[in-house]
């Protein structure tokens, strides 16, 4: 039940829920993925929150990455893989290799920097 919230945010914008068969070809994919790494929302109240934000988040950003959901089978591994601890955690990728993450609720105006360090985006861009 903890993970209502996040999982309708995800199907209504199409977000896939990464298993250990498809981590590696979501992963594959063109351009810059994004890996929510949720922790437990019953435990950890900021996931939903950070559900939202992502929500709107693609929205700003024009879909300039591509999210997904990590599936709590196989969050321990991506966690150790791109060396991210918090949770929740935004975990963006490109190629295989971590561009970087954004742990934790932030105010908006951070968000907003920090993807676009991460994308490598002029501030006026998004």
């Amino acid at each position: 039940m903890a993970f209502e919230l996040v999982d309708m945010i995800a199907a209504e914008n199409g977000w896939p829920r990464l298993t250990e068969d498809t981590l590696e070809p979501f992963l594959a994919g063109p351009g810059v993925r994004l890996l929510f790494v949720t922790g437990d929302p019953a435990k950890n109240l900021e996931t939903n929150d950070v559900a939202v934000i992502l929500a709107e988040l693609v929205k700003v950003f024009g879909h300039r990455f591509a999210p997904a959901v990590v599936d709590q089978n196989i969050e321990r591994a991506v966690r150790e893989r791109y060396d991210v601890w918090p949770t929740p955690s935004l975990i963006f990728v490109a190629d295989g290799v971590a561009l970087g993450a954004i742990p934790k609720v932030r105010d908006w105006d951070d968000y907003l920097d920090r993807i676009r360090t991460i994308l490598g985006l002029h501030a006026k861009a998004a």
